[in-house]
C-alpha cells in the first residue's frame, strides 16, 4: 500500500531536516528523513503497528512512532494512505494534530 505525503506533513518533513541539518549537520539529516520514510514503508505494509487516534473528531485518524516523531495517517482508500502530519513527541500533538488536520482540509 503506497503513501501519499499530505501537504501539513511535507512542511513538517522539510522543518525536521531542517532542524536536524542546524543541529547535526547533512548527513545525520539525510539518515534520519531516510529512515523515517523507511518507516512510512513499514506502516503502510504493516496495519497491526497501526494505533487509532482516540479522539471522537478524528475517527479513522492512526499513529505510529519513529525514533522522537508520531506520523499520524489516514487510510485515503483501500489502497493507499495519507500521511496528515509528523510531530515531535515533545510537541503539543493534541493542537498540533488538529492544526495540521484542518490545513490539510482547506487545501
Amino acid at each position: 500500500m503506497p503513501h501519499k505525503i499530505l501537504p501539513a506533513a511535507r512542511e513538517r518533513l522539510i522543518e525536521i531536516w531542517e532542524y536536524t541539518e542546524k543541529e547535526w549537520g547533512d548527513e545525520q539529516a539525510d539518515v534520519y528523513i531516510t529512515g523515517l520514510f523507511d518507516r512510512l514503508d513499514k506502516i503502510t505494509q504493516t496495519p497491526h503497528l497501526w494505533k487509532p487516534v482516540e479522539h471522537s473528531d478524528l475517527r479513522g485518524v492512526f499513529f505510529a512512532k519513529y525514533e522522537h516523531h508520531f506520523v499520524f495517517f489516514r487510510k485515503l482508500s483501500d489502497t493507499s494512505l495519507g500521511v496528515i502530519t509528523i510531530l515531535h513527541e515533545s510537541m503539543n500533538l493534541p493542537d498540533r494534530l488538529d492544526d495540521d488536520v484542518t490545513r490539510n482540509d482547506e487545501r
